[in-house]
């Protein structure tokens, strides 16, 4: 679930950042920039791990800042596939159900990875799952397990600025985060968790 990627980039420090020790200053620019962004086909960083490599500052000219080629490793969220990992359930369609953890909120269920004789209940907005003469229910906000099954990547396009302000432009179509993991709780022991205590 966790990796330790290796990063090279220019960290700039300004002259308000000069009363902080120089590797707390590099640290914070690095987490300011990278921690909770998606770096494609990597995954969700989190924060530093460590600095393996820092060159000595360069003072710009014009500005004051101090710029400082720096190699650090960061700590990525990145399930791998048929992983077991525990979430929360968030919200319940007829489409399946919407996982999340404390700190990533992009994990779906598909209907078609629940439990064999799984129903959607729709006057609760919520899944039951039939088994053996009995119906356990996917309460929300129930901590379940579920297995990867799939990771989705997608290019984030930049828009242009005058297409949000054209009233005339079409509706857009619904946001696509940069990352997603597809997961399936079919499999004994994956569910909700109280169902296996």
């Amino acid at each position: 679930m966790w990796i330790l990627t290796k990063i090279a980039d220019l960290v700039q420090l300004k002259p308000q950042d000069f009363n902080k020790p120089s590797i707390e200053a590099i640290e914070d620019k690095i987490n300011e920039k990278y921690a909770n962004k998606v770096i494609p086909n990597i995954g969700l960083c989190i924060c530093v791990w460590d600095i393996t490599n820092a060159s000595e500052g360069l003072i710009g000219q014009y500005d004051g800042h101090v710029n400082i080629n720096v190699e650090f490793h960061m700590v990525v969220f990145r399930p791998h596939k048929d992983e077991v990992i525990q979430a929360r359930i968030d919200k319940q369609t007829s489409e399946g159900i919407r996982l999340v953890t404390p700190f990533f909120n992009d994990i779906w269920v598909p209907s078609t990875e629940l439990p064999e004789n799984s129903e959607f209940a729709e006057a609760e907005k919520l899944w039951i799952w039939n088994c053996d003469d009995q119906q356990l229910y996917f309460d929300t906000h129930e901590t379940v397990r579920f297995q990867v099954i799939e990771e989705k990547w997608h290019t984030q396009a930049p828009t242009k600025p005058n297409e949000s302000a054209d009233s005339n432009a079409p509706t857009k179509t619904r946001h696509q985060p940069p990352y997603s993991i597809v997961g399936t709780m079919a499999a004994p022991g994956l569910g909700c968790c109280l169902w296996w205590e």
